[in-house]
């Protein structure tokens, strides 16, 4: 990634079951990103493919704020006289 590009804030990781995937997926983790979920891994006919997704936390606790803020808004809105159809 170049200097003026910022961090994805989610990354899957995908590609062969060996040690090159785990270091790929170590290297994200020493950058700030948390593992999502657990692993993915499927055959290809092949060799085994594996799969993780990670995030960053701090974009993802901005776009939770984001999301709560529009709920809220969105709450503020709506009006309830106390009747209604049963």
């Amino acid at each position: 990634m170049s200097a003026h590009e910022s961090p994805l804030a989610y990354r899957l990781i995908t590609g062969p079951d060996d040690r090159v995937f785990c270091e790929r997926v170590s290297e994200a983790l020493a950058e700030g990103y948390v593992l999502h979920g657990g692993p993915a891994v499927t055959f290809d006919g092949t060799s085994v493919v594996a799969a993780q997704a990670v995030i960053l936390p701090a974009a993802v606790a901005v776009s939770d704020a984001a999301v709560a803020t529009a709920v809220d808004d969105l709450d503020a809105e709506l009006e309830f006289d106390g009747e209604g159809i049963a």
